[in-house]
């Protein structure tokens, strides 16, 4: 089912949170929805690859960078990780790298930028938290629906979802 953020907003405005622009788009699925998944780190991506080894069905991975622009939370390996372990998405408040080969994966993915550094692996992180970016609370079990036109969260399954 395609997600059109657009009339989820006409139909739902009293039950949607909307993520302040910023956003870009960089995965083959250009819109995704799913249950919300939560990592926050700074500049260390080892929790992201925790997440994404686990089964993402049904579910988006947000993960709260602090919105760094140093380094890169995610590249083609996590991208192809998230793919294989069936996530719908995954969203990064901060950077991603490989750009061109996470174009090609059937995979939602949001990020603020690009950037060819790495990030540290130091295995600090936190997940499964409520974080906050983009003027929005992400709480970990509810939804979030994305398309070109951006990002909506709400404590309602707007869309059936099959959820284990």
């Amino acid at each position: 089912m395609q997600v059109k953020t657009t009339d989820l907003c006409d139909v739902n405005a009293d039950k949607v949170r909307v993520v302040e622009p910023g956003f870009s788009d960089f995965g083959g699925r250009a819109d995704f929805y799913g249950i919300i998944h939560t990592v926050k780190c700074f500049e260390d991506n080892s929790f992201v690859r925790k997440a994404l080894e686990s089964d993402g069905d049904g579910k988006v991975l947000v993960v709260d960078g602090g919105g760094s622009t140093r380094c890169a939370l995610l590249g083609d390996m996590l991208g192809e990780l998230g793919v294989k372990n069936n996530w719908n998405g995954i969203i990064v408040y901060g950077c991603i790298r490989d750009s061109a080969a996470i174009a090609t994966l059937d995979i939602g993915v949001k990020a603020l930028d690009t950037v060819p550094l790495k990030s540290n692996k130091r295995n600090e992180g936190q997940e499964n938290i409520p974080v906050r970016f983009g003027g929005v609370e992400f709480v970990p079990g509810e939804f979030i629906y994305c398309d070109e036109d951006g990002i909506i969260v709400s404590t309602e399954n707007l869309i059936p979802l099959k959820v284990a």
